[in-house]
């Protein structure tokens, strides 16, 4: 629903929306009176991050000038990861406070009450923010405000530019389009456009890799090799400082080599990083009825698995965003770019809800198969995907 609420409602406001979404279902999540009302709440949040997730990218392409519009798109996947960190570091402290364990009473509420509440702080600063950010050009343009879309073309494009030709050019491309829905994403390729469905599969394999299994399971998964609960969180941690460190790689990288180049690099990387882990879990011995990852295949899975991360943020992480925002023409952007975001947030929870039995019945074999879907990421933007870097919105099609 995010695209065809941002095409009709706008960006901004969509956003306002979005965040009055996550505070009340943050503050609902924190005082449930049973299992029904927590999972409605959380149903709620998922809306939220669903709009969230397409309206970002959508808006930062859109203000954005040519030439910095990949390292400003890759700022939405750095306070992504940013923000995984500094949720770890609450949710650790919270838990502290409390003894150590999330069941116990902090003051009126139990830790996890207050873990789920503390994001209402984020969700008040978004929805700040959302009422203080000018609208997008294009969107004010499209509803017929030209007059306060020059003001903001004149804040965001270079001084050299003319903004009579910008306007000009952009109502061009937008003159007699209707406001764009799923019926205009339609085409010869299975039903749909070509290029929607190259969304599509970018945000499958994003997803497909396994990324999210370091991130949800990471823990889970260090201790079913035997690594003890302490040490599994710490490298838990140390990943998402990994993760952002590979997005301000992907920032430096992302304007100045290309998208392509990026995803490929990142499809290479990742290959070989889970062919390796897969390897070094195949060494796992089960004695006397407690899992052991003998040295050095424990140091290996280590380091295999930290460079997976690396690379993924260095590119799928970053780039994916980055494209969806910018790659479908103006008519279909924020529709189409809700399609693929569905698809993605789909293929997150395939991986997520598939992990844990097919880990316990061979978790070699499982880091196998999300090497392989790394090595047909590459194959598949080898042959699909056009280079995006300094072409103008207006330019796609």
């Amino acid at each position: 629903t995010g695209g065809g609420l941002a095409d009709r409602w706008g960006r901004t406001r969509s956003m306002q929306v979005a965040a009055l979404l996550f505070a009340v279902s943050s503050i609902g999540q924190m005082l449930p009176f049973a299992i029904w009302d927590l999972a409605f709440w959380r149903v709620v949040a998922g809306f939220a991050i669903g709009m969230a997730s397409v309206l970002g990218p959508a808006y930062i392409a859109e203000v954005a000038p040519p030439g910095y519009r990949g390292r400003l798109g890759s700022f939405q996947q750095l306070n992504i990861v940013l923000g995984i960190a500094v949720s770890q570091l609450v949710n650790y402290v919270i838990a502290q406070l409390a003894g150590g364990d999330v069941n116990n009473y902090l003051g009126p509420l139990q830790a996890w009450q207050w873990m789920l509440g503390a994001c209402v702080v984020p969700a008040a600063f978004y929805l700040l923010f959302a009422l203080t950010i000018p609208e997008s050009p294009r969107y004010l343009i499209m509803s017929g405000r030209t007059k306060r879309a020059r003001a903001v073309l004149a804040e965001v494009e270079p001084d050299d530019v003319d903004l009579d030709d910008r306007i000009a050019e952009i109502q061009r491309v937008l003159r007699t389009e209707r406001v764009p829905g799923l019926r205009d994403l339609r085409g010869p390729a299975l039903g749909l456009l070509p290029i929607v469905w190259i969304g599509i599969i970018l945000s499958v394999f994003q997803q497909f890799v396994g990324i999210n299994v370091i991130f949800y399971y990471s823990s889970v998964l260090w201790q079913s090799v035997g690594i003890n609960q302490a040490d599994s969180l710490l490298i838990s941690f140390s990943s998402s400082i990994i993760n952002i460190i590979g997005t301000f790689i992907a920032i430096s990288l992302v304007d100045k080599i290309g998208r392509r180049p990026l995803l490929m690099i990142g499809s290479a990387g990742m290959a070989i990083s889970l062919a390796t882990a897969a390897l070094a879990f195949s060494a796992s011995r089960v004695v006397d009825g407690a899992v052991s990852l003998p040295n050095p295949q424990g140091a290996i899975a280590l380091v295999a698995a930290n460079l997976f991360v690396l690379f993924f943020a260095l590119s799928w992480g970053v780039v994916v965003w980055v494209l969806l925002g910018e790659m479908f023409p103006n008519r279909i952007r924020a529709a189409a770019l809700g399609v693929a975001a569905a698809a993605q947030w789909i293929a997150n929870w395939l991986i997520t809800v598939s992990f844990p039995a097919l880990a316990e019945r061979n978790l070699p074999l499982t880091y196998a198969g999300y090497a392989l879907f790394a090595v047909l990421s590459f194959l598949f933007v080898a042959k699909r995907v056009r280079e995006t870097k300094g072409r103008k919105l207006e330019e796609m099609g």
